[in-house]
């Protein structure tokens, strides 16, 4: 027997806007596991309701109802949706909540989805693109196997699911890497110093340094063991003779960014600042250290499994608000298929390097939209330091937009030397006030006397290009009297926002059965014919009626009045 959300949980405190999403929710059934570790919900809706909100009230749920307990709550959705819907309409509205669902799934079939270009050849069949890539190849039958089972069982839309594999597009970011590296090579080529370093063409090979190993001896009686490089305690990998280790073997700085980590790829070297730290001693004796590390690309979480005898290097390593170099192998977390780094074979220190901004960009930006202090309540920076700064960073021009002023423009002609061939580009952002508007837009000469059609129409939205209209009322009056009224739903053939529905008091169920928008618009013209429109705010309202005149190919160019400004007059 199903029950409304709200009575089963009563005391839950829920934010207003998604109290009245789940006002029209039931519970089909709850249940628990043997051991009271896992409580599952069962949950029916007429309304989508989107991921974040799901996993926010299974928060809530063992927050406030199990407080102190060792809990996972899980929600079932099951969505008993409108004819409105089609498997096309379901993934315009619902695509970003199956993204981040995905994403707390897999970040590889996350990244497959995100860059997906998706159609329907067929009402029920989608077709995807994906990258032809190993790792993305192993995983389309896991992701087909997904969205389907989310269409059909929970939507109860089903669709099959087909690829198309296309060529990976290019990096742009490892183009321009590559692009600084020949760069770099280019300009070392050209010192004479690195030119002598080069070996000869022919004869003996130059001699290489080999270091000698230093011999073995038993350590004096309260001596603690010397680690170096290549020595052992159990399987853990001491520091080498660098100081700057601070855990595990030395390595090379060859770092990548963050950013670029887009799934699986094997050993990698990062740098950053630690800004979040956790560890959790095990049952097995070690130690899990958690940590995020950004380098301000990119975030990523990093784990590390220490042994007792690793946890002084660990504990000094991993300090939160420092700066370190790591390396490490990327690797999706079976747990919880997040992408982390795992198996960290070293930490070095590393200095703060964000207060050495550089741009190393092959191909330098224009700032067209620079806010210096003159913006009140905006810009906190000189315009001659923002100069100065895009000027050592090889930026040929700036522009210098304010707030309607104009005040740093001297400041910033002064910030210029002599023959400087950096370029200002002088403007602002203006404000337009319309204080020539008429209260009465394309007047012929009409009174009060002549007839006019009062109107108001509802809509999906705000835009007239991408919403529709579900609804037009109006009355015709003549010499003073309504002489004639007007009033039909419109289907707008894609589902209603829920919150429109809540403003409007208009839902899907009401419009599946009324005319679309290509039959009701000519009668409303009609209606209308030899008449003035008049409407409260009426340019939105005549928006939506002009735009879809123009779909239809119908002429449109009325007398309109705004009630709006005629109120402001009176």
């Amino acid at each position: 027997m199903s029950r409304r959300f709200l009575d089963v949980f009563p005391d839950l405190v829920i934010a207003e806007e998604l109290r009245e999403l789940l006002k029209l929710a039931e519970v089909e059934r709850v249940s628990s596991t043997r051991d009271r570790s896992t409580l599952r919900i069962y949950l029916a809706s007429p309304r989508l309701i989107h991921k974040k909100n799901i996993y926010d009230l299974e928060k809530g749920i063992r927050d406030q109802l199990f407080p102190g307990r060792r809990l996972t709550v899980k929600i079932q959705e099951k969505y008993r949706l409108s004819g409105q819907y089609t498997p096309q309409k379901l993934l315009d509205v619902y695509r970003d909540s199956l993204l981040l669902e995905l994403k707390g799934y897999s970040i590889v079939e996350y990244s497959m989805f995100r860059r997906a270009r998706c159609t329907f050849p067929q009402p029920d069949q989608l077709r995807m693109t994906v990258e032809d890539q190993p790792v993305f190849r192993e995983k389309t039958g896991d992701l087909k196997r997904v969205l389907e089972k989310v269409f059909a069982e929970r939507c109860g839309l089903p669709v099959q699911v087909v690829w198309d594999y296309v060529q990976p597009e290019g990096n742009r970011h490892l183009e321009d890497r590559e692009a600084r590296l020949q760069k770099e090579i280019g300009e070392r080529l050209a010192r004479p110093a690195f030119a002598e370093a080069l070996p000869e063409p022919a004869g003996e090979p130059a001699a290489r340094s080999v270091q000698t190993p230093q011999p073995s001896r038993k350590p004096a009686a309260g001596e603690k063991p010397a680690f170096r490089e290549g020595k052992k305690f159990g399987s853990y990998q001491k520091k080498s003779d660098n100081p700057d280790v601070l855990f595990g073997r030395d390595f090379d700085d060859n770092f990548t960014d963050i950013r670029e980590i887009g799934g699986e790829m094997g050993e990698v070297i990062i740098r950053g600042k630690i800004i979040h730290t956790d560890s959790r001693l095990l049952n097995s004796g070690k130690t899990i250290v958690i940590f995020d590390i950004t380098d301000f690309t990119d975030t990523i979480t990093v784990k590390l499994f220490a042994r007792e005898e690793m946890l002084e290097d660990v504990e000094k390593a991993v300090v939160k608000g420092t700066f370190v170099k790591l390396r490490g192998n990327t690797t999706i977390d079976k747990f919880d298929g997040e992408l982390t780094i795992g198996s960290v074979s070293g930490i070095k220190k590393c200095e703060d390097f964000t207060g050495k901004r550089r741009d190393d960009s092959p191909v330098k930006r224009v700032e067209l939209h620079c806010h210096t202090k003159m913006s009140d309540m905006d810009g906190v920076s000189d315009v001659g330091d923002i100069i100065k700064r895009a000027k050592k960073w090889g930026m040929p021009a700036i522009a210098v937009t304010d707030h309607g002023c104009v005040q740093a423009f001297p400041e910033a002609a002064h910030a210029l030397d002599k023959g400087d061939d950096f370029k200002i580009l002088y403007g602002v952002e203006g404000y337009l006030a319309d204080d020539i508007k008429q209260l009465a837009e394309h007047a012929d000469g009409q009174s009060l006397d002549d007839p006019f059609v009062v109107f108001d129409i509802e809509t999906t939205g705000f835009s007239p290009v991408k919403n529709r209209i579900i609804e037009i009322g109006a009355v015709r009056v003549e010499q003073g009297a309504i002489v004639s009224r007007f009033s039909t739903f419109v289907n707008p053939d894609v589902p209603i926002p829920f919150k429109i529905e809540q403003l409007t008091g208009i839902s899907d169920a009401m419009v599946l059965d009324a005319p679309r928008i290509e039959t009701v618009l000519p009668q409303f013209l009609e209606f209308c014919r030899g008449a003035a429109l008049v409407a409260h705010n009426a340019s939105f309202d005549v928006s939506f009626i002009a735009h879809n005149a123009g779909l239809l190919g119908i002429p449109f160019a009325p007398t309109v009045l705004d009630t709006v400004a005629l109120a402001r007059l009176l």
